[in-house]
C-alpha cells in the first residue's frame, strides 16, 4: 500500500541504526518508511513486544497490532505520512492496542512524529517515529485502584455506623446507616445539604471548632456532641468523631456520628437510681441513728437512773447489826450494780455518745480516742480546732462514725502504733485526716465482698456533698 507523496522521498525500505539517545530511552520507538515498514527500533520496543531486534526491522507494522485493527491503523498512519499533512505531530488520544510476538494484547499509548534524515544520494527521506508507551501496569494499578475504591465505597456503604464525607461543611457522601440515623429513605437524601442545617443550632459553635481542629491534623479532635431532630419528630444524642482526609485542600472530612441516646439515657436513669439509693441508704443511716439515739436515751435516763435506785436502796440495808455473811452478799450486788451501770453506760456510748450531743463532735472525738489508745494500746494524737466546726446533728454524727470506723480498723488490721487524728477548715471545706503508722491494706478493699467498713465512710462523705480519699503507700500506713 503507498502513501500519497509528492515525490520518491517516502518510499522503500532502509534499515536506519538507532542512535544511544533513542537506546537510553524507557519509552518504545518505531521508525518506519513509507510503506509503514519497520526500519528502525529501539531495545524498550523490542522488550514491550517480545521481539529480538534483527527479527522486528523489515516487518511491517501491523505485526506490532491485532489483525483486527490493522487495516484502521495503516489508514490512520497513511493519512498522516501524505506529504503536506498539517500536522507535524500525531498524538493517538484514545489507547490503541498492540500484540506481542506470543500474541498477548495489551494497550499502548502513542505519539507519531514526522522524521526527516539525509539520504545517501544527498538528498531528504521522511519516514515515521513511534513512541510507545506501556500501559498494560498502568491499566491494571488503574483496575486494582479502583477495585479498591469499589470495595471502600461497599465497607462504607454497608457499615452499621453512621458515616458522611464532608467538603467544604456539605455532605458529598453519606452510607445507609447515617440515613436511618436522620429518618431519610436513602442517603442521597443527605447528600449536598450543610452539616449544620443536619444538627441543632445549639451544637454549631462547637461543630465548627471540631471541623477546624480536625482539619489543621495535627491532634485527633475531641468527639463533639450534638442533637439531631428527625423527620418524625425524634430528638436523637449523637457523637462525631471527624478525621481529615488526604485531599490537597485539606477541605474533605471523614466524620462518624454514633447514636448514643440509649446509653445517655441509661446513664441518666443509672446517675437517677444511684442518687435514689444513697438518698435511700442516707435516710436508713439517719433513721438508724435516731433510733440509737433514743435507746442510748433510755439506757442512759432509765435503766442507768434505776440501777442507782437500787445501789442506794442496797446501801440503805447495810448496818452493823446485820451477819458478816449478809454484809458480804449486800456488798457483792452493790459490785454487781455497779458493773452493770458501767455497761450500761459502754453499750449507751456505743449506740449514741451522749458527749456529742452534750458537749459536741470535738470533746467526742477526744473521748474516742483515749479510749482506743486505751484499748489499744497504741499512741493516738488528736489536733482538733478550739471550737467546733458549724455542723448539723447528722453531719457531726457522721464524722464521729468514721473515726470510728477508721479507729477499728487501726486495731483490727493495721498494726499500728501511731495515730494521729486531725481536722481543720481548708477555704470552704472541713478536713479530717486519719493517719497511722501500720502496714496499710490489701488493694480492692473497697470492693471486697461482706466488707463494708471504707464503703461505709466513703458514702458517708458523698451524702454530706464531699469526697474520701484513701492513701496506701507501701510501708506508710
Amino acid at each position: 500500500m503507498n502513501a500519497p507523496q509528492a515525490d520518491d522521498s517516502f518510499a522503500g525500505f532502509f534499515a536506519i541504526p538507532i542512535g544511544p539517545f533513542a537506546q537510553a530511552a524507557h519509552e518504545g520507538i518505531v521508525m518506519i518508511d513509507g510503506e509503514q515498514t519497520i526500519v528502525a527500533v529501539n531495545d524498550a520496543a523490542l522488550q514491550m513486544f517480545g521481539w529480538k531486534g534483527p527479527d522486528l526491522v523489515g516487518e511491517p507494522l501491523s505485526r506490532l497490532m491485532p489483525e483486527r485493527f490493522r487495516q484502521s491503523h495503516h489508514k490512520q498512519v497513511q493519512a498522516f505520512g501524505a506529504v503536506g499533512a498539517p500536522e507535524p505531530r500525531l498524538v493517538l488520544r484514545e489507547p490503541i492496542t498492540g500484540v506481542r510476538s506470543d500474541g498477548t494484547e495489551f494497550p499502548l499509548e502513542a505519539a507519531i512524529s514526522r522524521v526527516e534524515l539525509a539520504s545517501a544520494d544527498g538528498g531528504q527521506r521522511t519516514y515515521l517515529a513511534a513512541v510507545l508507551r506501556d500501559l498494560s501496569v498502568e491499566r491494571k494499578l488503574e483496575a486494582e485502584i479502583e477495585s479498591l475504591k469499589e470495595r471502600f465505597r461497599t465497607v462504607f456503604d454497608i457499615s452499621p455506623v453512621a458515616m458522611w464525607i464532608v467538603q467544604d461543611d456539605r455532605v458529598c457522601h453519606a452510607n445507609r446507616a447515617a440515613a436511618r440515623l436522620f429518618g431519610r429513605q436513602e442517603a442521597k437524601l443527605i447528600t449536598g445539604q450543610s452539616v449544620y442545617s443536619l444538627l441543632n443550632p445549639q451544637a454549631h459553635s462547637e461543630l465548627r471548632a471540631h471541623l477546624a481542629q480536625a482539619l489543621a491534623g495535627d491532634v485527633p479532635p475531641p468527639i463533639a456532641s450534638a442533637h439531631i431532630i428527625r423527620p418524625d419528630g425524634q430528638e436523637r444524642e449523637v457523637e462525631i468523631a471527624s478525621a481529615a482526609l488526604p485531599d490537597h485542600g485539606r477541605t474533605v472530612v471523614q466524620m462518624v456520628i454514633t447514636d448514643i441516646t440509649r446509653r445517655q439515657r441509661q446513664i441518666r436513669d443509672q446517675t437517677l437510681h444511684r442518687a435514689a439509693l444513697r438518698q435511700l441508704s442516707a435516710s436508713v443511716v439517719e433513721a438508724r441513728e435516731e433510733e440509737r439515739r433514743r435507746i442510748a436515751r433510755e439506757l442512759h435516763d432509765e435503766l442507768g437512773q434505776r440501777l442507782t435506785a437500787l445501789k442506794m436502796e442496797l446501801s440503805s440495808l447495810t448496818h452493823s447489826g446485820q451477819a458478816q455473811g449478809e454484809r458480804q452478799r449486800v456488798a457483792g450486788m452493790l459490785g454487781m450494780i455497779d458493773e452493770t451501770v458501767a455497761a450500761v453506760r459502754r453499750i449507751s456510748a456505743d449506740l449514741r455518745p451522749l458527749m456529742l450531743d452534750d458537749l459536741g463532735l470535738n470533746a467526742a472525738i477526744e473521748a474516742l480516742a483515749r479510749e482506743a489508745a486505751q484499748r489499744m494500746d497504741v499512741e493516738v494524737t488528736v489536733r482538733l480546732g478550739q471550737e467546733d466546726p458549724p455542723l448539723s446533728s447528722s453531719a457531726a454524727i457522721a464524722l464521729y462514725r468514721m473515726v470510728q470506723e477508721a479507729l477499728t480498723n487501726v486495731g483490727r488490721h493495721s498494726r499500728a502504733t501511731d495515730v494521729s487524728i486531725r481536722m481543720h477548715t481548708a477555704g470552704d471545706e472541713l478536713v479530717l485526716t486519719i493517719h497511722d503508722n501500720g502496714h496499710g491494706f490489701p488493694p480492692g478493699a473497697l470492693q471486697r465482698e461482706g466488707r463494708f467498713g471504707l464503703l461505709g465512710m466513703r458514702e458517708r462523705a458523698v451524702a454530706l456533698g464531699g469526697r474520701l480519699e484513701v492513701d496506701n503507700p507501701p510501708g506508710g500506713g
